[in-house]
């Protein structure tokens, strides 16, 4: 991969950094921005609730759209929109006091939606620009820029908090303009990427997308899903525990939640190497990822030493790590370049639903015992992967490049010969 490839990929990675710390870096100021707006749990709660809710709403129209019009065209506004409704949180904090919690709340949803055109549009336009072996390791690389924010977002949010709790708010719009202006100069879209078609049309090929790839593109969904699920779930309770548990509080708590993520992170980044020198092997690097988990969920109620807790809970993170990549790299081959902006969308909207329903759905078993909570979870993991590993057939999706069907511009397999080059030298 040239330097040309490596900012431009450099640029995108940046994309979905951004996007985590949307959420994740509020999450540990709760307690400053209730006593600041004099609100309640189920209130604050609602900062996440309806930014993630607008956002998984959004990402299917917004796919739809950058198929049509192109990607960087939804991209570059979505960061402006991102960026701008954190600005208004943040000036209605400092204008408005107390009474500025609506007003935060709709700039939560503006968020939300600007949220929703950036980085499942970008993992549809890098499918679009690399090809092949090639789109592992980008892929890899975007899902650790994903999982570094992760990492970063409480520490940040901590060290941001330390001006003003409402300075998070104007740091998304700081954040946004640099990535904004990295995207409009160094992204280069294939010409050929836009196919102007009717809404009718396009369902109609997506739906032939499913039929052709159908059981192997929603297990692949699956796996992305349940992943989330199981993680977001884990790390909620996580939360809980350190502070209860072991009265691990503060900057100390987020370095520890940071632990795991960084297992997923360093994991997914070789994951992407190693598929793309391979180009195979997806579904088992799926199944043995959800084995792991669900061994980890398994073991961890019997666990009560902090140092042994952490450490097989980083297994968790080494299983999560091996999951997402390969999924990534499933979907985004499913579909031609025409069509791959709605398929990675609606992937967005599944992970959002992961995400969504992990901590909740965790928090209800628990009410019933921890080993029901662990071990429901590690029920559903093996049996995903399971159903995974008998179900999935990659060589029906990955093939789709091979016969054409999902192949880009005669310029994109030219790129990928140069870059196929310039990695064997």
């Amino acid at each position: 991969m040239d330097n040309k490839y490596k900012k431009m990929l450099a640029a995108f990675a940046s994309v979905p950094f951004l996007m985590v710390l949307g959420n994740s870096m509020l999450i540990p100021e709760f307690p400053k921005i209730k006593s600041a707006l004099n609100i309640n749990q189920f209130q604050v709660g609602l900062l996440i609730t309806l930014f993630s809710a607008s956002a998984g709403i959004a990402i299917p129209f917004l796919g739809y759209l950058s198929d049509r019009i192109g990607r960087k065209k939804i991209v570059i506004p979505s960061l402006i929109l991102y960026g701008f409704g954190g600005l208004i949180a943040g000036l209605a904090a400092i204008f408005l006091g107390e009474k500025a919690y609506k007003v935060i709340l709709v700039s939560r949803v503006i968020q939300g939606i600007g949220g929703a055109g950036t980085a499942p549009i970008i993992m549809a336009l890098v499918g679009d620009i690399f090809t092949s072996n090639q789109r592992s390791e980008a892929l890899g690389i975007i899902e650790s820029a994903n999982g570094l924010g992760k990492i970063l977002s409480p520490i940040l949010g901590a060290a941001i908090a330390l001006i003003s709790w409402y300075a998070l708010f104007f740091s998304y719009a700081f954040l946004a303009i640099p990535i904004t202006a990295a995207i409009w100069f160094l992204a280069e879209e294939p010409e050929d990427n836009i196919k102007q078609q009717s809404i009718n049309e396009y369902l109609g090929n997506i739906k032939e997308i499913f039929k052709k790839r159908g059981v192997s593109l929603l297990f692949s969904l699956l796996g992305g899903m349940v992943v989330l699920f199981l993680l977001f779930g884990v790390l909620s309770y996580l939360s809980d525990i350190l502070e209860t548990r072991y009265n691990v509080k503060g900057l100390i708590k987020g370095l520890v939640i940071a632990i795991p993520i960084s297992f997923m992170s360093t994991t997914s980044y070789f994951t992407g190497v190693y598929l793309k020198n391979k180009g195979k092997y997806f579904k088992h690097a799926l199944a043995l990822g959800l084995t792991i988990n669900a061994i980890i969920l398994t073991l961890l109620p019997f666990i009560r030493n902090l140092y042994l807790y952490i450490s097989i809970l980083s297994l968790l993170g080494v299983g999560s790590g091996l999951i997402l990549p390969s999924v990534n790299t499933l979907v985004t081959s499913s579909a031609p370049s025409e069509e791959r902006g709605g398929i990675t969308s609606l992937y967005g909207s599944v992970r959002f639903i992961g995400v969504a329903f992990g901590p909740p759905t965790f928090s209800l078993l628990n009410r019933i015992s921890e080993r029901v909570m662990f071990f429901g979870g590690a029920g559903i993991g093996i049996i995903s992967a399971g159903l995974i590993f008998t179900f999935l057939d990659e060589k029906k999706i990955i093939s789709a490049e091979d016969n054409g069907q999902g192949s880009n511009s005669e310029g994109s397999n030219q790129q990928d010969n140069q870059q196929s080059n310039n990695d064997s030298s």
